[in-house]
């Protein structure tokens, strides 16, 4: 069973910079490609960011394009999230996910990623 589990998140001002861990207990979370959702309060949860198994192939949402950067280790199976220019809307729950591998390609639904972590809260003041 993969468990995955993030770190990371904080309080920050407006225009700063947080750097989110996603650590996986299992090494066959290399062989899957991984994303970022984020949920505020009362909202669905979205997509942020993706990466293909070999973190060749990035994807992110236009929200987030320009400011954020998804990247991972596979040796030390993390995942990592680096957030700049950050903005009072980016303030929700951010969770790590492992896709369920039944594609080829990224993807951005909820449905397509079978683990999740528990969420690291970032929060963004004005």
């Amino acid at each position: 069973q993969v468990q995955l589990v993030e770190s990371g998140g904080g309080l920050v001002q407006a225009g700063g910079s947080l750097r989110l861990s996603c650590a996986a207990s299992e090494r066959t979370f290399s062989g899957f490609p991984m994303g970022w959702f984020r949920q505020a309060p009362g909202k669905e949860r979205e997509f942020v960011a993706g990466i293909s198994r070999g973190g060749r192939t990035t994807d992110y949402a236009d929200s987030v394009k320009g400011r954020f950067t998804i990247s991972r280790d596979s040796a030390q199976n993390t995942v990592y999230l680096q957030m700049n220019s950050l903005k009072p809307e980016d303030t929700a729950v951010y969770y790590c996910a492992q896709s369920d591998g039944r594609s080829i390609f990224l993807q951005r639904g909820v449905s397509a990623y079978a683990y999740w972590g528990q969420g690291t809260q970032v929060t963004v003041s004005s």
